[in-house]
């Protein structure tokens, strides 16, 4: 198993046990750490999508990649145990993120809640998945066409 594919499981059970003790405690301790964890898992997740996009476009030389294949590892792109712990993390953090957002819509009786900061943390599930596509995917032969005549 890789370092991608644990960072993403951590990263995951982190999140979840975070957003659940905030959504059900909700002081203002938790609060901060609800944001702070979604912002730096949010960051990671953008930094990830570069990286991989990057690694990507750098290989699209000499193969054909997707956006499906690369952002959603849609195929034969990764070995079946790798794409199932990558596609279970993400839909895990879509589930947690989107859960703890609903159950706690508002802070202090004010609409709006600081939990609605969880909806943006499968950015990290969709930008991990391109930076292991990007490095470690395999995709099929470029096929160059010719010059028109």
């Amino acid at each position: 198993m890789s370092k991608i594919v644990l960072f993403n499981r951590v990263a995951t059970v982190s999140f979840a046990v975070v957003a659940v003790f905030s959504g059900i405690f909700f002081t203002s301790a938790w609060r901060v750490a609800i944001v702070a964890v979604c912002v730096s898992l949010f960051a990671a997740g953008v930094a990830t999508f570069l990286l991989g996009y990057f690694a990507a476009v750098q290989r699209s030389r000499e193969e054909e990649i997707s956006v499906t294949q690369l952002f959603f590892l849609a195929g034969e792109v990764a070995p079946k145990n790798v794409r199932r712990a990558m596609w279970y993390c993400f839909a895990a953090q879509c589930v947690v993120g989107l859960g703890v957002a609903l159950a706690r819509p508002s802070t202090d009786g004010k609409a709006g809640s600081v939990m609605a900061f969880a909806v943006m943390v499968p950015m990290l599930g969709i930008g991990l998945n391109g930076l292991w596509a990007g490095k470690f995917g395999t995709f099929e032969p470029r096929q160059l066409k010719s010059a028109p005549e």
